[in-house]
Order: structure tokens, then sequence, then C-alpha cells
């Protein structure tokens, strides 16, 4: 995917200004800043949930910056937002289905379910129990491989750890690097950001709507400007 000179805005304030970026298949792309940064807008334009006022968003070569929301899932594109949103009252087995909605080859789904259990083997153990009975790290299990159920060639993941105890915080990420290792792009958007730089292999840092900082994750995570400002380390 690439994204060149990207502006975002809503009721005539700017969510985006002039962003540029690059996610090589495969890899897990980190988006890191504070509220208010323009992390979910830049999930959101991706998704076509909301419309660029300038710039391209291109996926497999192809300029997808005004293509209809539904058109983009079928494309190869899933976004997991904030929050959750398993449907409560239906199975863990339903919820995985659901997310296949978009291709019906059986046996696509049957690889696909077996992917998602290698990735959170605890969802095989919770197949028939309804969504509302998991705990609160399980859901979140459930939401990213429900996302992952469509196939698509990139995964979009806001906040996967928010609300989360700290002891389940590896199992996210655990699951999530094992659905780059599937050959699956992942965009993640984090508050996180410690985790976030030990997953990713590259990263952006945003800042009131602009990229102020990028580069190979493991290296930002030693920048002055992000120990200080996000990991609580002084540059002094």
């Amino acid at each position: 995917m690439e994204i060149d000179g990207l502006a975002v805005g809503y009721d005539g304030m700017r969510a985006l200004q002039d962003v540029s970026l690059r996610a090589e298949a495969g890899t897990i792309v980190a988006l890191v800043g504070a509220n208010g940064a323009g992390k979910t807008s830049l999930l959101r334009a991706i998704s076509g949930l909301v419309r660029a006022e300038r710039g391209t968003i291109r996926f497999d070569g192809a300029d997808i910056t005004r293509t209809p929301a539904h058109r983009i899932v079928r494309r190869g594109i899933a976004h997991v937002p904030e929050g959750r949103r398993v449907f409560a009252s239906a199975t863990v087995h339903d919820n995985l289905l659901l997310g296949a909605y978009v291709d019906r080859n059986a046996a696509h789904r049957k690889a696909r379910l077996e992917a998602a259990f290698a990735a959170f083997p605890i969802l095989r153990e919770r197949l028939e129990q309804r969504a509302s009975t998991l705990s609160g790290g399980e859901q979140q299990m459930l939401a990213i491989a429900r996302g992952t159920m469509s196939g698509p060639r990139l995964l979009m993941l806001d906040e996967p750890s928010l609300g989360l105890a700290p002891l389940l915080i590896p199992q996210i990420y655990a699951g999530i690097r094992a659905v780059a290792a599937g050959g699956t792009t992942v965009l993640l958007v984090e508050q996180n950001v410690r985790e976030a730089l030990r997953a990713a292999d590259t990263a952006y840092v945003l800042q009131t709507g602009r990229v102020v900082l990028h580069g190979a994750a493991r290296d930002l995570i030693g920048d002055p400007l992000v120990q200080e400002a996000f990991l609580g380390i002084s540059a002094a």
C-alpha cells in the first residue's frame, strides 16, 4: 500500500495533512501518536469510511482513494475498529463465519479458521460459547480473527490492546505476529507504543495530523523524541 499527500477533514477541521506512508507486503507497520493525532482518521480514510480531500491511496497498484467502503473490503482490506464490537449473542464460531461473508468458498473458510486457531488457540476451545461469555482479551482475539476470515491482504487494527489486562497483551501481539507471518500486511494503530514498536517492522509517528517521524521500528524505540514523548524516558 502507498499513501501520498493525504489530507482529511471533519466539520471544517483538518484531521490529516500531507500524510505519506508505505506498507510492504507481509510486514507490520505501526502508527503511533497521542489522542487526536489522526491515527484512526487514517484507517477510516483507507477503509473508505471518510473521503480524502487531497492525496492518493494506492493498493496493489490501484488507486482506491474514492472507492466505496464495500468494494474496498472485496479488494482485500479488512478493518478491525477500536472496541472489539463482536456479536455478543452469537457463538465464537458464528462470529468467525460472519467475517467470511465476502468469500463463501468452504475450503477457504476451513483454511482460514485453522489459521485463526493457530494465531489464537483459545478460540478453538471457546468455539461454541457465546461471545458475551468471553473475557475482554478473548473478545479482542475474536475480533482480530474475524477480521482475517475474509482473507485480507491488508489487516488494519485500531487499538488492539486498549483496556486489556497487561498479562493478556503478549498473547494478542503473538497472534498479530502470526497473522503477519502468514503473509498478511498489518497496519497497527496503538497508544501502547512500546508493544507496537516491539512488534512492528516499520513505524510512523503522527502528531496533529502529520507524520513527524518514520523509520524502522527498532530504531524508533531508541529515538529521543519517541522515548520522551511516548515511553516516559527522559532524553536528558
